[in-house]
């Protein structure tokens, strides 16, 4: 390892380990505009977008971030050409297949969220060992969006609680949020800190739509393919700068 990459693990010397968020979440946006920018095929811009990923994840375990969560592909992208969802399949599990060894050595924890059972089965089978074989590792949790849509969680939350209700395994007024995020998709994961949308779009995009109630938001006008280790620097030091207050106001009663 030279002296540059050392020194790239190292967190910059301005944000606070301290504050640092427990958990980032990101909306890949902007991958097809910075192809049609260059004039490449939309998918030039999805592939470039698979080493900016590397490139986040890689930094957020460098610098202890605990959880990152990628939005890759969500239930409303099935619209699009079949060409470009057809290369989308393929190009996850060409990335899983490449890339779980190096995953294993740097000892991320990959797994995913959304419903996976209407992917192509063979994309199901590399989901499923990606995850098994990961499964121990100790380092950063890295969730994988696939086939998701934060209305579709919900509801498949509410069904799975209203199968228990029918059942008599629990009463209506039993119900909490506790309960109610043990069926979400990201059960074990914890709620976001952090999310960032890159491309400047103010919107949701409807991802983790319960879990980013208190979410810090940063949006930037950097699509996705050019987002790298300092665009993230610059979200970290933002977020350091927010007073995260919870709805609570701090009190000026000496």
């Amino acid at each position: 390892m030279t002296a540059q990459q050392t020194e790239q693990r190292v967190l910059p010397s301005d944000l606070k380990p301290e504050l640092l968020p427990k958990h980032v979440a990101v909306i890949m946006d902007g991958n097809g505009r910075w192809a049609k920018r260059r004039g490449l095929p939309r998918v030039m811009g999805h592939k470039r977008g698979v080493d900016s990923l590397k490139e986040i994840l890689r930094t957020c375990n460098d610098w202890g971030i605990g959880a990152l969560t990628a939005y890759a592909f969500s239930t409303e992208n099935w619209k699009r050409p079949h060409e470009e969802v057809d290369f989308l399949m393929s190009l996850f599990q060409v990335v899983l297949r490449q890339e779980l060894r190096e995953m294993m050595e740097e000892s991320v924890r990959i797994q995913f969220a959304g419903h996976l059972a209407s992917l192509p089965t063979s994309l199901q089978e590399q989901i499923a060992q990606a995850t098994e074989e990961t499964r121990n590792n100790r380092g950063i949790r890295f969730t994988i969006a696939t086939n998701y849509g934060g209305r579709q969680e919900i509801i498949h939350a509410c069904q799975a609680i209203a199968k228990l209700v029918e059942q008599g395994l629990v009463k209506p007024e039993q119900i909490d949020e506790a309960l109610f995020e043990k069926y979400l998709y990201t059960a074990d994961i914890g709620d976001p800190d952090l999310l960032i949308r890159t491309s400047g779009e103010m919107r949701v995009s409807n991802f983790l739509l319960w879990q980013i109630a208190y979410t810090e938001i940063y949006v930037t006008d950097t699509l996705w393919p050019d987002f790298n280790r300092s665009e993230l620097y610059l979200a970290l030091r933002a977020y350091q700068q927010r007073d995260r207050r919870y709805g609570s106001v701090e009190s000026t009663v000496k």
